[in-house]
């Protein structure tokens, strides 16, 4: 898949939902067929222009514990936002952000893609304690320290063998910025069927190098974590390991832009 940075009017649930179809649904190869990509974006979900949205550790959302239209329940000991009929075959893990599952627009993008025909499933992988930016007394590196990436990953497999052991019979997984580290974990150990990756930090290139499962990485033009030049390595690794692959930036954005607007 070609390098892009062009305009697109399509939402971040539009293409989570549109690049998980693909890949689950039918299968590897999926973007070498002409004018599939198209076809499914447009099928799937609302289109709505993407706009600037500041860097995320400047702009955090208002946290809302009853947002959504889905519900809440227990899944490998974790609070979980849940969207999407059970009886469905395919499962999307949505990781979130530093901010956590009560993030409005996350839930939003999480019963957008249950939608689409997934059951979508948003953790709580902080346990109630997500990031405060406003709280002198926890600032980030002694959050994260409790709240790393790599734990993250730990707990990501904990939900995942929870979501095999209720009869999915694929799994795919989108990751924002904190979460797509432990997304990109999970491909890795080959534990998903395709990824997401959105405003990714927390990544090496010696990360990507090891992914050999399909991916989309969907940066965003003003990001200084995951500036366009890193995506492009990024994708450029991707292509000389032969990975599906689907790499957009979108233009005027900064970090954290599907979570803020």
């Amino acid at each position: 898949m070609r390098f892009r940075s062009t305009p697109v009017h399509k939402s971040a649930a539009t293409v989570i939902s549109a690049v998980i179809f693909l890949f689950l649904i039918h299968g590897a190869h999926c973007f070498d067929l002409p004018g599939t990509a198209t076809e499914i974006f447009q099928k799937i979900g609302e289109e709505r222009k993407i706009s600037l949205a500041p860097h995320c550790g400047s702009n955090p959302p208002i946290l809302d514990p009853e947002s959504g239209v889905g519900h809440v329940e227990k899944l490998a000991d974790f609070n979980s936002y849940v969207s999407g009929s059970p009886e469905c075959k395919h499962a999307v893990l949505l990781a979130s952000d530093v901010y956590g599952y009560e993030a409005p627009n996350l839930r939003k993008i999480a019963d957008k893609v249950a939608d689409a025909g997934f059951y979508a499933v948003v953790p709580d992988f902080f346990n109630g304690e997500p990031y405060d930016p406003n709280n002198p007394e926890r600032p980030k590196d002694a959050w994260l320290k409790d709240h790393s990436p790599e734990k993250g990953f730990e707990d990501a497999k904990l939900m995942i063998d929870a979501l095999k052991s209720k009869g999915f019979s694929s799994i795919g997984a989108a990751g924002f910025c904190w979460g797509a580290k432990a997304v990109v974990e999970l491909t890795k150990a080959k534990l998903i069927q395709a990824a997401v990756i959105l405003h990714p930090s927390y990544m090496t290139m010696d990360d990507i190098k090891s992914v050999k499962l399909p991916i989309a990485i969907l940066g965003a033009e003003l990001d200084h974590l995951a500036s366009p030049a890193v995506l492009k390595q990024f994708d450029d690794i991707l292509s000389a390991n032969k990975v599906d692959r689907f790499v957009k930036v979108f233009p005027n954005c900064s970090h954290g832009w599907t979570l803020r607007l």
